[in-house]
């Protein structure tokens, strides 16, 4: 595999694709299987129309959370990368005590490896995976009737779960009050973006259809366009953001020797957070920034922008 290949390979894993054309209808049933964890957390496996079979998601409860409260409690929608799953959060930051901190529910849902964040196009035809739908329409709503979940709503995500923070407040305004997005890809029409995206996505195996999630960037640019965070920007008005990345993908203060000296992914995702962060200037969209000069696409940065950015996510919250 040749050093470009390679290059759009870890690109795509790690900042991830997405398609698709809007929510589904329908909601999930009831959770068929809840598995405590400890005594604030709670596994729940969700049946889903969308995307035709049962999900995990990881709660972090709030002290004195119970489904008979007569209160309910805002909402941290915490979004993992593409090559990882639901269980990412937990397993390498310390968001379960940080949530232990404050009056807040953390949902962590399955996002599929590579799934995108997204309704896939399917050439039109639609159907599964519909990311979009099962977390915003039937996981949402199932939160909110049977889990005590508020309206006070924002969403944070590494890697691709940063792109997913993005888009999910871009295409619904008003949802969440706060959206931070760490390490993200960050725009997807940027000159060579779709280039790297979909070479990226034919590396995932020989079956891959590199046309599945949004079409050809140029016979389906309507779809690349209403899944890009920078085409999607003006849509933002109103959330508080925050976004963080390396300027420069070379070995940091963070990194073990081990680390390579540079990392093309957290490369790449500066790359596509430029013009997004340009674009927000421009609509003066205010956010809060954080573009430190070295580092790679790792939770060791991404624990430290969650801790950087969550006093402002809680006040946002009135948590």
């Amino acid at each position: 595999m040749d050093n470009r290949r390679t290059f759009c390979r870890t690109a795509l894993l790690s900042a991830g694709t997405v398609l698709g054309g809007g929510l589904l209808t329908g909601t999930a049933g009831a959770a068929v299987g809840e598995k405590r964890i400890n005594a604030r957390t709670l596994d729940l496996t969700v049946p889903s129309k969308a995307m035709r079979r049962s999900l995990k998601v990881r709660l972090l409860l709030p002290k004195g959370w119970s489904r008979k409260a007569k209160r309910t409690w805002p909402v941290v929608w915490a979004l993992h990368g593409g090559n990882t799953n639901y269980t990412a959060w937990t397993k390498n930051t310390d968001i379960e005590k940080l949530a232990a901190t404050r009056d807040v529910i953390v949902v962590m849902p399955e996002g599929g490896y590579a799934g995108g964040y997204t309704d896939w196009w399917n050439h039109g035809l639609g159907g599964t995976p519909a990311w979009e739908t099962f977390h915003l329409t039937e996981l949402r709503t199932l939160l909110e009737r049977s889990y005590r979940a508020g309206r006070a709503r924002a969403v944070i995500g590494q890697s691709t779960g940063g792109y997913g923070a993005l888009i999910y407040a871009a295409r619904h305004p008003g949802m969440f009050r706060f959206a931070a997005a760490y390490s993200p890809f960050a725009s997807t029409l940027t000159p060579g973006t779709p280039e790297v995206l979909l070479t990226g996505l034919s590396g995932l195996g020989p079956f891959t259809d590199k046309n599945a999630m949004w079409g050809d960037p140029f016979w389906q640019r309507a779809i690349w366009r209403a899944h890009d965070p920078l085409t999607q920007a003006h849509r933002l008005r109103g959330t508080k953001l925050y976004i963080s990345v390396a300027k420069h993908g070379k070995k940091g203060p963070l990194d073990p020797r081990t680390a390579q000296a540079v990392d093309p992914a957290e490369e790449f995702c500066h790359y596509t957070v430029k013009p997004f962060l340009a674009r927000l200037s421009q609509l003066k969209i205010p956010a809060t920034t954080h573009l430190y000069e070295a580092g790679t696409h790792s939770w060791s940065y991404w624990q430290r922008e969650l801790h950087r950015s969550w006093p402002a996510l809680m006040k946002a919250l009135g948590a």
